[in-house]
């Protein structure tokens, strides 16, 4: 009901989990909110099905169930997202949106599990700060924004380029940084510190 009610968002239909597969495949939803556990089929074997689709949806889980096993699980299983069912209703839409559009959604408490759990967060800051000292500069404000939640249109916006090219400089970001998605090159970013050194040049940036 909150979705359908937002502009420019149309809810096309919902499923328990053993028909959730199927459902997405013939409608084909720009992103898709699961649920952990379901009849039947449980969110995370559905998000696992999801995946093994030529293009598959933007996916994130939208759960009362939030222990840090649960969230590690979704965001390595593909999800771009990890929100709880506390989420004030008027902020859905926009996060929607913002899946839509190829950003990130978390909420703080998955941020923090990421943070504990993703592989190396037990290593030296001083590697992550190695790993980042990789990246050009374009790259680095690139990862700023990434770590923002940013989609690849948004981040173009923002410095000025086409989203083919922040998709080409996302890219080399991951594969520098040895990261599989844009929610643990965010992650790392924060551990190196990035995130705090560009403040002020965002906001100057943002300022022109």
């Amino acid at each position: 009901m909150i979705l359908n009610a937002s502009d420019g968002i149309e809810v096309v239909a919902t499923a328990e989990g053993a028909r959730a597969a199927d459902v997405i495949r013939r409608e084909q939803p720009d992103v898709v909110l699961l649920d952990i556990r379901m009849p039947d089929v449980d969110g995370l074997t559905v998000l696992r099905q999801i995946q093994t689709l030529p293009a598959p949806p933007h996916v994130a889980m939208l759960t009362t169930f939030d222990t840090d096993e649960y969230i590690l699980t979704a965001l390595r299983s593909g999800a771009a997202g990890f929100l709880l069912k506390d989420t004030e209703p008027e902020q859905l839409a926009h996060l929607v949106r913002t899946l839509a559009a190829g950003g990130v959604v978390m909420s703080p408490k998955a941020s923090r599990a990421l943070l504990r759990g993703h592989p190396g967060a037990g290593a030296p800051r001083d590697a992550d700060t190695a790993r980042v000292g990789l990246l050009s500069d374009r790259e680095r404000d690139v990862l700023v924004l990434v770590a923002e939640g940013l989609s690849n249109a948004d981040i173009g916006t923002r410095i000025h380029l086409s989203a083919g090219t922040v998709k080409d400089h996302v890219s080399s970001i991951l594969t520098k940084l040895r990261v599989s998605s844009r929610v643990q090159a965010a992650l790392l970013a924060e551990r190196a510190g990035l995130l705090g050194e560009h403040g002020d040049d965002a906001a100057r940036d943002n300022g022109r």
